[in-house]
């Protein structure tokens, strides 16, 4: 079987040329050697008319082209304005073709930040963009109502938190991807002589050749698809770049010195998308509100190849209560009275929305439904005898091995207890969850896992393959709002989750994390920024409870933020949320402006943009015993997306090419050898590091990431820079004065959604990072003796030196040796005088090098021995491993026993 490789965008540069008819766009790869041109008419005042140039341009070709239309399109000499061909923009990469009222645009990226990588695959984030209208000044024909439009579509903003990449497809798992680059499908027509030409093949030369693979992405998760819907048929797949609306964030684990990237990825759907109290519950074809789609990738950064590297994912779900309801905003209430808007009693919408989770994910799909279930009022209550007999009704026509699970639990209510241990109860349903799921791994078990197998690595769900395991079903997460409570228990979840998978790829011993410790304080840290992006999106603020809320190891001292943090909610459902929901409508393209119907500020409600079957009937009723789609019960569990069916090798692309070929060369798309670059600079340096920003600095500590702290041994600042001069002299006095933390049964906090009443009752809010020990200006004036904790710790425990002894007399020679090396400018003249120097200085070397000055060093002798393990360590790295004889086997057993027996 040939090599497969994902394929590389080949637009990844773009310069806009412009001229009073057209535009032209020159697009390039990273390295500039292969360029691609668009023509854009200008003329048109309100169709858009493109031109693909199907020829592949060199650097001089380009040049010689824009030559040539730059003097073709001057004006007569002596004019003003006699230049033809003017460079406009440089940009990234193009969002897509929009049009309102007159005529087009183009919005293009023109700055992006590196956000993540994963495997050599670069993913990056819009930084600014530009939106050009195409058509000249001359034949535009001018609407009032078309800057409003602009606005609005502007407010959507871009640089916040929408990604792409040129080499990854990040709509889909990277289970999918990887999947991808296994399956077996013969070269397209795209995939001709011109893509696999050689220049040995003409000589009869042997060459490998590799398939490149490119997949159809998933559009559900993919925000511009309606913009680019207009050029997709026209124009090449290299200038088609799709982006995702979300999070992404990556941070590396230092296991001695052994870099771990730990990546999370939010993909947030583009279906029935809008603000919290504009989008409750699902649309007519299953499209539910606040669906997210988090994945956890943690991969060996030492080894970048999909096929030689240690990747591994684990996905979760995240999305509003699959039902008609919603909430009445118009009364002005906090927590508006929630609402059945349709019956329901066949499960219609449930059914299909848990048929696009089975088709994406497979069997068995986990329902964690943390709303409540004892209110004074009924509000949430609701939502819950609703959907528990919906799910009912559903599994009976389900095979039993592949029904949908659910798991009720009232979340809030546990808090409140003083009994109960809300982190340790999800830690309980999260190892279960992860035991039927299972994970993602490319890899089959290490040598480890069988002489020192654990008991819980043998009940691991998912389906196992010789090429490692892949994840069945998923765990789909809700609660009201789907905001803090529900961040919790992914956390919860993605912890557990983290464990098997550091254990699976052979980093720890045993499939356990525990709290307070560097790995756990990163990812806790990572969890939380994913949790405030999504809660801004949807609601407006951050975060209201964290995990340390729920730990009741918050400080009192952030009760003020949490109270911010409601009213800035609150603010931003009531007034700015309809303007945000129009932005998102025209973005998507839901709402398409035309003059012969009413404008978007005009309508009354989007109701009718989201539902289609309100405009038309149905043509075909869907099933209410068959609910789901043909051929997805085949293949479970797994998911019907990922099989090797001939629908799906209908969306894949493959051609044919050469080993060394730009397209697929991950290692030039990864480190770019061709420019000047500074190590300081580089993303692996400059992203979020455990081992400094997390592990203390104290010598004498245990240097693993696994190892329990203390709440003050940490490297990273406590309040960050996010905090003021005021919160700093606050913190200070709070920990100076307040007792040690209470444990988790004496504080009881509320979720997002509890009353004022029950808001009176909580204990504490939460804070991203612990409480620490600062010292107070006014103590310095104080003895030691009145506060001896609050001396600094003795030279031996910071530098593990004491300096009050007298140092040794080789250590002064030494001294002396080198001062008197410094005042003769390292020149040691060869004299007669030499030898009654050797009575004051130490001239014995120190080195194991027979010559050893300033000047030179003489190259060592190796022995034949030492060559051969060095050429055997080579030959492991690149993944030529002999096989173990009996000799090795015998001591790596010898090994084991001594070291853990």
């Amino acid at each position: 079987m040939p090599l497969t490789a994902a394929v590389i965008g080949g637009v990844q540069k773009l310069v806009l040329y412009e001229t009073r008819a057209r535009y032209f766009l020159v697009g390039s790869n990273d390295a500039q050697t292969k360029h691609r041109v668009l023509k854009i008419d200008r003329t048109e005042p309100r169709d858009l008319v493109i031109i693909d140039d199907k020829h592949v341009y060199s650097q001089l070709e380009v040049r010689e082209l824009l030559g040539r239309l730059d003097l073709g399109n001057r004006t007569k000499i002596g004019q003003k304005g006699s230049s033809g061909l003017s460079r406009a923009v440089s940009a990234h990469g193009i969002v897509g073709f929009v049009r309102f009222l007159e005529g087009y645009y183009i919005v293009l990226i023109t700055k992006r930040r590196k956000m993540a990588d994963i495997g050599g695959h670069s993913i990056y984030k819009i930084e600014d963009t530009s939106m050009i209208y195409i058509p000249n000044d001359s034949v535009r024909v001018t609407h009032p109502d078309e800057a409003r439009y602009v606005r609005i579509f502007q407010n959507v903003d871009l640089s916040s938190n929408f990604y792409f990449s040129y080499s990854y497809d990040l709509s889909h798992s990277l289970q999918c991807n990887v999947t991808l680059l296994q399956m077996t499908c013969d070269p397209g027509e795209s995939g001709g002589r011109q893509d696999s030409f050689d220049i040995f093949e003409e000589e009869g030369l042997p060459t490998q050749v590799v398939h490149g693979f490119s997949n159809e992405p998933y559009a559900k998760y993919v925000w511009n698809v309606r913009l680019l819907e207009k050029v997709k048929d026209i124009v090449h797949p290299d200038w088609l770049l799709y982006i995702i609306h979300g999070f992404c964030g990556q941070s590396k684990l230092l296991i001695y010195g052994r870099p771990v990237y730990v990546t999370l990825i939010a993909r947030r759907s583009s279906r029935f998308a809008g603000t919290r109290f504009l989008k409750r519950g699902a649309n007519c074809e299953g499209d539910v509100a606040n669906e997210v789609e988090t994945e956890q990738i943690i991969h060996d950064a030492s080894v970048m190849s999909f096929t030689a590297g240690s990747f591994s994912s684990c996905v979760q779900v995240r999305g509003s209560v699959p039902l008609h309801w919603s909430q009445d905003i118009s009364t002005m209430m906090p927590k508006p009275p929630i609402r059945l808007d349709q019956a329901d009693p066949y499960a219609h919408v449930a059914a299909l929305h848990f048929d696009q989770m089975l088709q994406r994910f497979g069997s068995p799909i986990i329902i964690l439904n943390l709303v409540k279930k004892r209110e004074k009022r009924k509000h949430e209550k609701i939502l819950s005898e609703e959907l528990y007999p919906a799910v009912t009704n559903l599994n009976q026509f389900l095979p039993p091995e592949h029904s949908i699970e659910y798991i009720a639990w009232d979340m809030a209510r546990y808090t409140k207890s003083k009994l109960c241990n809300v982190l340790d109860r999800l830690s309980m349903i999260a190892e279960n969850v992860v035991k039927r799921t299972g994970f993602f791994v490319n890899r089959p078990d290490f040598y480890c896992h069988t002489i020192r197998p654990d008991e819980r690595w043998g009940d691991l769900g998912g389906k196992v393959t010789p090429n490692g395991r892949l994840q069945t079903g998923v765990l789909r997460t809700n609660c009201v709002d789907c905001l803090d409570r529900t961040n919790t228990a992914q956390f919860m979840v993605g912890k557990c989750a983290l464990a098997y998978q550091l254990y699976a790829l052979g980093m720890i011993d045993r499939p356990k994390l525990q709290f307070d410790t560097d790995c756990v304080r990163l990812f806790e840290e990572l969890y939380e920024d994913h949790g405030d992006t999504l809660s801004l999106q949807y609601g407006g603020s951050q975060l209201v409870h964290r995990v340390k809320t729920y730990r009741k190891i918050a400080p009192w001292t952030q009760h003020s933020k949490d109270i911010m943090q409601t009213l800035s909610r609150y603010y931003s459902n009531a007034f700015s949320d309809a303007d945000r929901q129009d932005a998102i409508n025209l973005f998507l393209q839901v709402f398409q402006p035309s003059e012969s119907k009413p404008h978007l500020w005009e309508l009354p409600t989007d109701f009718y943009l989201h539902h289609s079957n309100t405009m038309s009937l149905p043509y075909q009723r869907h099933s209410y015993t068959h609910w789901w789609s043909d051929g997805v019960l085949a293949f479970l569990p797994l998911p019907y997306d990922e099989a090797q069916c001939e629908n799906n090798r209908r969306k894949v692309v493959v051609k044919r090419v050469n080993r060394y070929d730009e397209s697929i060369d991950i290692y030039t798309e990864s480190f770019k050898p061709y420019e000047l670059t500074s190590f300081d600079d580089t993303f692996s340096i400059a992203m979020t590091n455990s081992s400094r920003d997390f592990m203390p600095k104290s010598v004498g500590l245990d240097p693993s990431p696994f190892t329990v702290r203390k709440p003050d041994e940490s490297a990273k600042s406590v309040l960050g820079n996010k905090s003021s001069k005021e919160d700093l002299v606050l913190q200070r006095k709070t920990a100076a004065s307040a007792p040690p933390p209470p444990t988790e049964e004496q504080i009881s906090s509320s979720s997002e959604d509890e009353s004022e009443e029950e808001r009176e009752d909580d204990g504490t809010v939460s804070q991203r990072s612990t409480p620490i020990r600062l010292a107070d200006p006014s103590d310095s004036i104080r003895t030691h003796e009145d506060q001896p904790q609050q001396r600094l710790p003795p030279m031996r425990e910071t530098y593990g030196l004491n300096l009050l002894a007298d140092p040794p007399d080789e250590d002064i020679l030494v001294y002396h040796r080198f001062a008197h090396l410094g005042q003769n400018q390292h020149k040691v003249e060869r004299h007669d005088d030499m030898k009654k120097s050797n009575s004051v200085f130490s001239l014995v070397p120190v080195s194991v090098f027979p010559v050893d000055s300033v000047y030179e060093v003489s190259v060592p002798d190796v022995d034949v021995q030492s060559r051969s393990v060095f050429e055997s360590h080579v030959q492991t790295g690149r993944g030529w491993v002999r096989t173990l004889g009996h000799e090795d086997l015998l001591m790596y057993r010898e090994y084991i026993r001594n070291r853990y027996m």
